[in-house]
């Protein structure tokens, strides 16, 4: 831990890392009991391949984190996906800095593509707000039909479709470079609002799961 880490953007050699990176995600997506979808490693080695992902090392080549970018509605989306960090490195602030990384990177390669995410975690959603992102409606995001079908591999899938996409655990956030607050400003409401945030994201939660097993129950009955 005490050794510096190296956040660059990942190469065909990185390839070696895929495996160990997609089981990761695999394994925290049970953890917290909801999902991310999935990826094989052939698809997290073609973004390196790309040069579209950013990865996190030590000096001894020791995988650390990561994170790849993907692109919808013909680049009018961006989307900075499959954040994830090795267990051991978590709570140290490496996935802030992946994350400015990897939305350096967007904005670089994509300068007019607006950038979102979908998280249900907490924690993410205020590195999201220190970057200027927003909190917004699924409807504001990528209406990209490959997108959505990348949900199917989710735990909460069955749910997404029931709302008809409208709506689903994550919170949808985005980054709009024609139109947007300076990060401090966004970093700042949420900080305020961060307790009514955490409470909002568990009754959402809670209700979306008990419409929906209500939704169930009924079509098991007729």
């Amino acid at each position: 831990m005490e050794q510096s880490i190296i956040i660059r953007v990942a190469n065909h050699s990185d390839s070696r890392y895929a495996n160990i990176i997609t089981d990761e995600m695999e394994a925290s997506a049970k953890a917290r009991g909801t999902g991310i979808a999935k990826r094989s490693p052939d698809y997290v080695a073609q973004k390196m391949q790309e040069g579209k992902a950013i990865i996190a090392l030590l000096p001894d080549d020791t995988w650390v984190g990561f994170c790849y970018i993907e692109v919808w509605g013909h680049e009018e989306f961006v989307a900075n996906s499959g954040l994830i960090v090795s267990p051991p490195f978590r709570k140290s602030g490496v996935a802030k800095q992946i994350k400015q990384a990897i939305f350096n990177l967007s904005r670089e390669r994509y300068p007019n593509a607006k950038i979102f995410g979908l998280t249900t975690g907490l924690a993410v959603m205020k590195i999201n707000s220190d970057l200027g992102y927003e909190p917004v409606t699924y409807s504001e995001l990528t209406d990209d039909e490959e997108f959505w079908a990348g949900c199917k591999s989710c735990v909460n899938y069955d749910i997404l479709m029931s709302k008809d996409r409208k709506n689903c655990m994550c919170t949808a956030m985005l980054y709009d470079p024609a139109d947007h607050y300076e990060p401090k400003e966004t970093a700042d409401a949420f900080k305020k609002k961060s307790k009514l945030y955490e409470r909002f994201m568990k009754i959402k939660q809670s209700k979306l799961l008990s419409l929906f097993k209500k939704r169930i129950t009924y079509l098991f009955s007729i």
